[in-house]
């Protein structure tokens, strides 16, 4: 069977589960349009041969209008709630789309519309499959009874909305993300089966840490401590050193940004090098050691960071594939951290070389945030190697991506570049950069 006629039988497969005619299919596509005060679509008739035609034995793939009215249709489980995630009717659409030979940013755009669209009409557990919203309801009124797949449905969330950081805004993020940490607070207040509490503390780790992380980028810090708190007495309750180094540099990297004392972030730094070498993963252990690198520059210890950058690109190199953390840390992101050492405490030019080749290996749509910050910091190393005319031009780049990305970290680091082109404050293409800041940031 090729390509496009899977994508077709898993159209058919999808209506007949739920009983639909192709009229039905039609007159539900005319509907949502409607609902969506979108163009008005053709009569039921006309619609229904398209529906068959996308069925066919020889199947054309639908235009992105309709795409788009399929993806609000599966959307929707037969009850009318939204459910968005792994295993949902959404998900198996889009891999028939992807069957049909569609891209894979169009596919990720139509998902990231339906997530939108879930924490605007308070779907917020629409991440989670449907068959495991019932399991944990049940779970919920009786925490004895919930199971592995409680967990890893819980689990899967967790990584679903981690992995829309970059693409939906961080506060859409927080709304999807709630429901979990309530989840584990209430199956923890009770008793599970051992295997299976082990799982939620897991879970409460990750969700706790994430949470906190999005609270920093949501500017509030208060909220982000205490879930950086919730984190750490949870890890260590687990006794995985690997999970407790990283919930420090999660909180490490906002205390750094947040804090004007170096000290506070190399605390939290130092812990979490500590762990890590007692830990299982390897790549929490080479981040953390970069981290350590990048604390170091900053406070001008260019022996220490130098010493720190070796122990973590010897861990990059000493990868595996079965790493416990299930993390990415790349020789990709350990560049970026080369060039923030060499812009404090070596040469700009080495720096910016650096810079350049993070930010091209840096292209998955989640290392977006990335992405922009180690740009920015190309652009400092630009204004120290005595060009800042072509740094403004490069962070007007930055200004884009931070205002597509709604991170906080961007928003600083593109003020910290914007203090060192003082300097030329009075030169048009710094007037230029501070429109475009005004106009997309308000800052």
């Amino acid at each position: 069977m090729g390509a496009p006629a899977a994508g077709a039988a898993t159209l058919k497969r999808l209506r007949h589960r739920r009983g639909w005619s192709l009229a039905d299919v039609a007159r539900g596509l005319i509907q949502i349009a409607a609902d969506l005060h979108h163009p008005r679509l053709p009569a039921v008739a006309s619609v229904q041969r398209s529906v068959a035609r996308w069925e066919s034995t020889s199947p054309t793939l639908p235009d992105e209008r309709y795409q788009f009215l399929l993806a609000h249709l599966y959307a929707r489980t037969p009850s009318g709630q939204m459910s968005v995630g792994s295993g949902s009717d959404l998900a198996e659409l889009l891999g028939a789309l992807h069957d049909f030979g569609e891209s894979e940013t169009r596919i990720a755009a139509l998902r990231v519309e339906l997530v939108r669209t879930a924490t605007d009409t308070g779907g917020m557990l629409a991440l989670l499959a449907p068959a495991l919203q019932t399991g944990l309801s049940t779970a919920l009124a009786d925490p004895s009874q919930a199971t592995e797949e409680t967990a890893t449905g819980l689990a899967s969330v967790i990584s679903d909305v981690n992995a829309q950081v970059g693409r939906v805004p961080m506060v859409r993020l927080q709304l999807l993300l709630a429901p979990v940490l309530d989840a584990c607070r209430a199956l923890q207040a009770g008793t599970m089966p051992d295997p299976v509490a082990a799982r939620v503390r897991a879970v409460a780790v990750a969700a706790s840490t994430l949470a906190a992380r999005l609270a920093f980028e949501t500017r509030d810090d208060e909220a982000a401590r205490a879930l950086y708190s919730a984190a750490t007495e949870q890890a260590g309750a687990l006794g995985e050193a690997w999970r407790t180094a990283s919930v420090h540099m999660s909180h490490a990297l906002v205390t750094l940004y947040s804090s004007p004392d170096l000290a506070d972030a190399r605390g939290l730094v130092d812990q979490a090098v500590r762990a890590a070498r007692t830990g299982g993963s390897v790549r929490v252990r080479a981040r953390a050691h970069a981290l350590q690198a990048e604390v170091a520059a900053r406070a001008g210890l260019e022996r220490q960071a130098q010493a720190a950058l070796g122990l973590a690109w010897y861990d990059v190199e000493d990868q595996g594939a079965d790493d416990p953390s299930g993390s990415s840390f790349s020789a990709g992101h350990l560049r970026g951290f080369e060039g923030v050492c060499e812009l404090y405490v070596g040469d700009p030019g080495r720096a910016h070389g650096w810079f350049a080749a993070s930010a091209a290996a840096l292209v998955a749509p989640r290392e977006q945030v990335q992405r922009t910050i180690v740009t920015t910091d190309q652009a400092l190393a630009r204004i120290r190697m005595g060009d800042p005319q072509s740094a403004a031009e490069l962070l007007h780049e930055c200004v884009a991506a931070a205002a597509s990305t709604g991170g906080r970290v961007p928003a600083i680091r593109l003020r910290q570049a914007r203090k060192d082109l003082r300097p030329w404050r009075r030169e048009d293409f710094v007037a230029d950069l501070d429109d475009h800041l005004m106009d997309v940031l308000g800052t």
